[in-house]
C-alpha cells in the first residue's frame, strides 16, 4: 500500500515537473515571438530612415557604409521573415519604441548639428546606438532560438548578428578617418575667434584714440 502511495506521489511530482517544464517553453516561445515582431518593425523602420543619414551625410566613406547597410538591413527584414516562417509564425511588426526613440534622437541631431564634420559625427553617434541596440537584440533572440531548439532560426538570426557587429565595426572606422577633420575645423575656429577678437581690440583702441 505504502508503495502504491509512493509510486503515486512519485508520478504526480513528475508530472508537475513537466507541466512546468512545458509551462515555461511555452513561455518563452511567447517572448520569443514578441521580440521577433519588436525587432521586425525595427529593422523596417530603418530601412526608411537610413536614406535621410546618407542625404545629410558628407564623408564619402559614411554615405558608403550607410548605403551598404541599407542593403544589409533590407536583407535582414526578409530573414527575419524567413524566421517566422521557419518557426510557423506569421510575420507580424510590433511598434519598437526603443527604435522609435533611437530614431527620433538622429533627426535631432541631424537637425541641430552644423552641415559637413560635425553632422557626420552625429550620424555616426546615432548609428552606433542603433547597432548596439540591434547587437544586443539579436544576441538575445539567437540564445532564445537555441533554448527553444529551434536550430534553423538560431542559425539565420547568429548570421545577422554578425553583420550588425560588421556595421558597428566600419563606422567605428569611419569616425576615425573624422578625427583629422574635427580636429582641424576646431582648430579652424580657434584662430578664426582669435582673428575676430584681435579685430574687435584694434576697433576699440582705435575709438579710445579718437576719443
Amino acid at each position: 500500500m505504502k508503495s502504491t502511495e509512493k509510486t503515486q506521489e512519485k508520478n504526480g511530482k513528475e508530472k508537475s515537473s513537466t507541466k512546468k517544464v512545458n509551462q515555461s517553453a511555452e513561455g518563452l516561445k511567447e517572448l520569443f515571438v514578441d521580440e521577433l515582431k519588436d525587432i521586425y518593425y525595427a529593422e523596417k523602420a530603418l530601412t526608411k530612415a537610413i536614406p535621410k543619414m546618407i542625404r545629410n551625410s558628407t564623408s564619402t566613406l559614411l554615405v558608403d557604409a550607410l548605403t551598404g547597410h541599407l542593403e544589409t538591413t533590407k536583407a535582414h527584414v526578409k530573414r527575419l521573415e524567413d524566421v517566422f516562417e521557419t518557426i510557423g509564425e506569421k510575420a507580424t511588426a510590433k511598434k519598437c519604441e526603443a527604435m522609435v526613440g533611437l530614431l527620433k534622437e538622429a533627426e535631432e541631431i541631424m537637425d541641430e548639428t552644423e552641415d559637413g564634420v560635425i553632422r557626420d559625427a552625429g550620424i555616426i553617434s546615432a548609428g552606433q546606438k542603433v547597432e548596439h541596440y540591434e547587437i544586443a537584440t539579436y544576441s538575445t533572440l539567437h540564445a532564445f532560438a537555441q533554448s527553444l531548439g529551434e536550430m534553423d532560426a538560431a542559425e539565420m538570426l547568429m548570421e545577422t548578428l554578425d553583420e550588425e557587429k560588421i556595421a558597428s565595426e566600419k563606422l567605428a572606422e569611419v569616425y576615425e578617418t573624422l578625427q583629422l577633420e574635427i580636429g582641424n575645423y576646431e582648430i579652424g575656429n580657434y584662430y578664426e575667434e582669435e582673428e575676430n577678437s584681435d579685430a574687435t581690440k584694434t576697433m576699440v583702441r582705435k575709438k579710445q584714440r579718437s576719443i
